[in-house]
């Protein structure tokens, strides 16, 4: 584990609780990588989940997790999307909300992308299913 300065530290924190677990274990470079892999790793959490994620004057973290699913999905980012969707889950997104958002992507993005992006929900909707069920 890489020690990590206080901005660091507060955007690790933040995305704890917008993620629902901890990211350090995936951002922390390993052994193989270059020297700079850390800079990348803490200038990108940071700037996610210090500078963007935890504003909320104008848009709730809901709106804001609704919109990231929109925006992954309709670039075909599809492994992003799946983190995306965990995200909006964990923030009280509902699943119909989000079918909603593919339902009007398909018409502006298309169709074919948004089957594709719905794929990768209806796994995700799975697992968050069964998490569900296994907490009860």
């Amino acid at each position: 584990m890489t020690e990590h300065d206080a901005d660091y530290t507060r955007a690790l924190n933040n995305a704890e609780k917008i993620l629902g677990f901890s990211l350090a274990p995936y951002v922390d470079p390993g052994p193989t990588e270059p020297d700079n892999a850390y800079d990348f790793t803490r200038i990108a959490t940071e700037h996610a989940f210090n500078d963007a994620w935890t504003r909320r004057e104008h848009l709730d973290l809901r709106t804001r997790a609704l919109i990231s699913v929109t925006i992954t999905a309709s670039l075909g980012i599809l492994e992003p999307l799946r983190g995306q969707l965990r995200i909006a889950l964990h923030n009280g997104v509902t699943k119909e909300e989000i079918v909603e958002a593919f339902i009007q992507m398909a018409v502006y993005a298309g169709v074919a992308r948004a089957f594709d992006s719905y794929a990768v929900a209806r796994e995700v909707f799975a697992e968050h299913a069964e998490a569900d069920s296994s907490e009860n």
